[in-house]
């Protein structure tokens, strides 16, 4: 089945909200599904290097992504929300997480059989 999670908040925002969404497509991705992501707003800070859990936070959220897209995860993020949102604007995203378009969500949202968001 082709799921798209659509994540749209600030990484660490004081809730366990990604970390849950990142931890779905895990198990979605164990039991054979085609995992599809998308980072939009204040999520697209999970695809920087530059990203690092606050102190006393116990996950590292992009770490979480990274291993996801050597399990098979497809992730891309949105280029608009580059330079507009996150703490680090303007920084680059990490090999695996790909610049894309609202075009883009578009055509996988229209092409996915589940679609949640985060």
């Amino acid at each position: 089945m082709k799921v798209l999670i659509i994540f749209n908040r600030e990484p660490y925002d004081n809730t366990d909200v990604t970390w849950n969404g990142l931890r779905l497509a895990g198990q979605l991705l164990d039991t054979g599904n085609d995992v599809r992501l998308f980072l939009m707003n204040d999520s697209v800070d999970m695809a920087r290097d530059i990203c690092k859990p606050p102190e006393g936070y116990d996950q590292d959220l992009s770490q979480m992504l990274k291993d996801l897209i050597t399990q098979g995860a497809t992730v891309k993020v949105c280029g608009t929300c580059m330079a507009r949102c996150g703490i680090y604007k303007n920084h680059p995203y990490f090999e695996g997480a790909e610049h894309s378009t609202m075009q883009a969500l578009a055509e996988w949202v229209t092409d996915s059989e589940r679609v949640l968001t985060f």
